[in-house]
């Protein structure tokens, strides 16, 4: 296993001092703030590459923390990921191998006509009652917890909302996956306040205020605070002044002509060229940055575990088609690396990292018990069986090596096949469950999954297979079906029309976005609204 790349002065939990002879450890138990960004790519923010987008305050969480290179979701769609951080399981173990919602397996997934081959498995549509959580451990063990934004993970009627599963507040959680109503006040969301003088707030910054309120009234009492932005997902939006400044530096960059290519099934975007997606996740890091101020006035940020991350990767193809992974392939819903590596930091106040590297492959239900162990928690490791600690790391030790698996065997909206995936080391190899075959990656020379190493490396390839199945028959999951009905040609009829009237459909709002004149509606979807009341 690679070593750390680098961690200056590491520092020793438990009451161990600087040379200066002051404390690192926490003087009573450690607060701790999880960020969770819904559909951010890895290559999203530009502390991890990117030229377009601007994150100065997100990037302030990665400088002054760990940066996990390769960092996973536990699915490459959000509500399997979303689970799998809160219970520290596999998505194969838990039950929700799919986003929440309806028509999705058997028979019933031939209402939405995609005209596929299998029929995607049965599975759960919320969070399991029995199913130990994060927060739970925490409110057991004297913290208060609380909960902003995305949730789709169940509703009340299924007894499956934030505050069913350990959270003690619940601001804007619900079964919705989206922003129902748009991002920009008033919204359309039974569990998030309309106030008068917030219309045209944006939403993202709405649930910083929320949280940054929980904080300063808890300041004298542990807390477990979970932000999760609805942003960036689906419809995306953003206001006139950050929709000109982005399509200024993409006229700048030089607009490419075309703006598309084809992936295995749908159109990909090729650039980070989207100024309103741009426009939205500087929203995000706005918001980032009124909480961290919030911390530091409170002299909470030395006390205060900050987790930030996403539940999948970018939208690249499907939605709104919004940005592209760079040197990764695919994004959510693919099974390439695109669809699960996503931005994954951890920062440690009492452990000094300043921009500490670790290349070790890690994943998302590695959270739950890194958490319980920094904080002074007991582990519960029957809870989160496929979590383990990263604070070894943090101090810049090793971990044990371990394979990562994936299970998804649906059709993701945005392209992806039902497929399994073990990586082990630095190879990579994807089952693919219509016609049973595999791709096999080295990610240390071929990060963009271009060269299928399954025939060259039928050794490595046969022993990955096999220990892949296995795990997913000890996990006694579900699996897709053959369709005996399967239309071949209405098939291939759906996959041309992808092509030859969805691609160049992408093309033209592109290009519409990108003029100077573009106005998508009479207020910006809302965001100018008090402006224009005052006229």
């Amino acid at each position: 296993m690679k070593k750390i790349v680098s961690i200056i002065a590491i520092l020793f939990l438990g009451g161990s001092c600087h040379q200066d002879g002051k404390k690192t450890a926490p003087l009573k138990k450690p607060n701790v703030l999880f960020i969770l960004v819904d559909d951010l790519g890895h290559a999203d923010l530009s502390i991890m590459g990117s030229n377009y987008y601007e994150t100065p305050n997100i990037d302030k969480i990665a400088k002054s923390g760990t940066i996990f290179t390769n960092g996973y979701a536990a699915c490459a769609v959000c509500s399997p990921s979303r689970a799998s951080l809160l219970t520290g399981q596999y998505p194969a173990r838990h039950g929700m191998t799919q986003f929440e919602g309806k028509n999705l397996s058997g028979q019933d997934w031939k209402t939405r006509k995609r005209h596929t081959k299998l029929l995607p498995p049965k599975f759960k549509h919320h969070l399991d009652s029995s199913a130990v959580t994060l927060p739970e451990v925490f409110k057991e063990n004297g913290y208060k917890t609380f909960f902003a934004g995305k949730w789709h993970l169940g509703s009340e009627a299924q007894k499956s909302l934030p505050t069913d599963h350990g959270f003690d507040i619940n601001i804007g959680g619900y079964e919705s996956g989206g922003p129902n109503g748009g991002y920009f006040s008033p919204y359309k969301n039974p569990y998030i306040s309309n106030l008068p003088e917030e219309k045209g707030l944006n939403l993202s910054m709405k649930l910083a205020n929320e949280t940054s309120k929980f904080i300063k009234e808890n300041k004298e009492n542990p807390f477990f605070a979970y932000l999760s932005f609805y942003a960036v997902h689906s419809q995306i939006q953003t206001t006139k002044e950050k929709w000109t400044k982005y399509r200024n530096k993409v006229e700048k960059m030089g607009i490419q002509e075309k703006g598309f290519e084809m992936e295995r099934v749908l159109p990909a975007r090729k650039y980070q060229d989207n100024p309103v997606y741009a426009g939205l996740i500087e929203h995000v890091d706005d918001a980032v940055g009124l909480v961290m101020q919030t911390l530091k006035e409170l002299n909470l940020d030395k006390n205060t575990i900050i987790v930030f991350t996403s539940d999948n990767g970018g939208v690249t193809s499907g939605d709104n088609f919004s940005t592209n992974q760079l040197t990764l392939r695919g994004g959510k819903g693919y099974q390439w690396e695109g669809g699960t590596r996503i931005p994954y930091f951890i920062h440690v106040p009492w452990v000094k990292q300043e921009s500490a590297t670790v290349d070790v492959p890690v994943t998302g239900t590695d959270f739950f018990p890194t958490l319980l162990d920094l904080s002074e928690i007991p582990l519960k490791p029957e809870a989160h069986a496929d979590g383990v600690s990263l604070k070894p790391l943090l101090l810049g030790k090793n971990i044990e090596d371990r394979p990562l698996y994936w299970h998804y065997p649906h059709y993701g909206n945005q392209g992806g096949e039902p497929s399994s995936i073990i990586r082990k080391g630095n190879w990579k190899l994807i089952y693919y469950w219509e016609d049973l075959h595999t791709e096999l990656y080295n990610l240390e020379t071929d990060l963009g999954e271009q060269t299928n190493l399954a025939e060259s490396n039928p050794e490595i390839a046969k022993q990955m297979e096999t220990q892949l199945l296995d795990w997913l028959k000890s996990m006694d999951t579900h699996y897709a079906a053959i369709d005996t009905e399967w239309d071949k040609e209405a098939r291939e009829k759906w996959l041309e029309d992808k092509e030859k009237v969805l691609l160049p459909r992408l093309e033209k709002q592109r290009k519409k976005m990108l003029s100077p004149n573009w106005r998508p509606n009479k207020d910006w979807w809302g965001s100018e609204v008090k402006k224009e009341a005052s006229n």
